[in-house]
């Protein structure tokens, strides 16, 4: 985090994190591009189901709510998975836990495509999280300690690499899905095998911390204020965006390839917004007001798709990726930069909180339509993502809290990785 504002506001100082993170951003190592590339097809993973999400439902004979269970049990073992990842990784170091992550995505990725009823989906794709969890959050460690240009370079790149993978995933559902839902899993398969040989051709052992990390270290971190009111406004958020991302595609109901348009429309702005706009906002106004500002937006957003025409619905469904893409990158920053937990740590802390939230929204929407009527699952994101701002509004002193300090050490760390460069 670069937040080296004389009012503290949690941002970059002028033209800080653009400057320094943008210009060095090409100019990685290839052991950092072939882990972006791979965290770009985990990525993919995510929004990959978004386009065929009727076809599955209609393929296995089940409800949306049933469906809407793929990304439940993704998202409920990929929370607790990241109790586990900095346990396993300081033991058996980044590149073998990144080799591990994705194998089991290998694995579970095309067992989906086997599926023959939506019980055993979500069971692999329950596995599939649990590759994902050690694989991402192993690889945001791995870029940000061998990227060149610090940690602001690193960030961009990983926002990059999120963007990217969430803009192509949908794409790539849709014309594979189009001619069979099962096609996109044995995609992503084939996919996350090349990742899996372009780590391991081009990625050397990372060196092992000092010390080991534990199971209870990020639970443990979460009692710094700054980065449980990180983690607590970000839970909100997360349930907001992903009531976009899995119950959306139920209610635009529109075939595979005009679905992956939107959604790839959508990524597209998220990727534009995370890693070119937010950083000149921050720079500009400081992380907590572009924060705040981009979640109460982005609730007015969602309500607005909730209740507006079809049309509407799918111009805000594309405009809400701008908000998430702006509040991706500053929420990434807050997390690794507000405390003084080692970065690793802090990450899974803050992953651990946040992906249950992920897994909340998209039980919880098909039902809340079920209870009431289609608008209201809108009504209740648009509710948490306010939530989310107000926790960064009551919470701002502990959000900023020793960031001069804190800005100093992560300047120090960030020159002896541009120096082992």
């Amino acid at each position: 985090m670069n937040s080296g504002t004389a009012e503290h506001t949690g941002g970059p100082a002028e033209g800080d994190t653009f400057d320094a993170g943008a210009g060095g951003l090409l100019r990685q190592p290839k052991a950092v591009w072939a882990t972006a590339g791979a965290s770009v097809v985990a990525f993919m993973g995510i929004g990959l189901v978004d386009p065929i999400l009727p076809s599955i439902a209609k393929g296995l004979d089940a409800t949306a709510g049933q469906v809407s269970l793929l990304f439940t049990s993704y998202f409920l073992i990929t929370a607790v998975a990241m109790l586990v990842t900095g346990f396993v990784s300081s033991r058996i170091g980044g590149r073998r836990t990144l080799l591990l992550g994705l194998a089991l995505v290998v694995v579970f990725a095309g067992l989906s495509g086997t599926s023959g009823s939506v019980g055993e989906l979500v069971g692999f794709r329950a596995g599939w999280g649990l590759g994902n969890a050690l694989f991402v959050s192993t690889a945001l460690a791995v870029i940000v300690g061998a990227a060149a240009g610090g940690s602001a370079a690193a960030i961009l790149l990983y926002e990059s690499a999120l963007g990217l993978g969430m803009a192509c995933g949908p794409l790539l559902g849709a014309l594979l899905g189009d001619a069979s839902w099962r096609y996109p899993f044995f995609g992503t398969a084939v996919l996350m095998a090349i990742g899996f040989l372009c780590i391991t051709a081009f990625l050397k052992e990372q060196p092992k911390p000092a010390r080991k990390t534990g199971l209870l270290d990020p639970i443990k971190a979460l009692g710094h204020g700054g980065l449980a009111s990180a983690a607590a406004s970000a839970f909100f958020y997360n349930y907001t965006f992903f009531t976009v991302l899995a119950f959306t595609p139920f209610v635009l109901n529109m075939s595979p390839y005009k679905s992956g348009a939107v959604f790839f429309a959508w990524g597209l702005l998220l990727a534009v917004f995370s890693v070119l706009v937010a950083p000149r906002l921050q720079a500009r106004f400081g992380s907590l007001k572009v924060l705040g500002g981009s979640l109460v937006l982005l609730a007015a957003d969602v309500l607005v798709l909730g209740y507006g025409s079809h049309t509407t619905a799918v111009v805000c469904t594309i405009l809400s990726g701008a908000f998430i893409g702006v509040n991706n990158t500053v929420y990434t920053e807050l997390a690794l930069g507000v405390s003084d937990a080692p970065r690793p740590v802090a990450s899974a802390g803050y992953n651990f909180v946040r992906w249950f939230a992920a897994a909340a929204a998209p039980f919880f929407a098909p039902r809340i339509e079920g209870w009431t009527d289609i608008h209201i699952p809108f009504v209740v994101a648009a509710v948490t993502a306010v939530l989310g701002a107000v926790v960064v509004l009551v919470r701002r002193k502990s959000l900023t809290h020793d960031a001069e300090e804190l800005e100093t050490r992560h300047a120090a760390e960030d020159s002896v990785a541009v120096f082992a460069n």
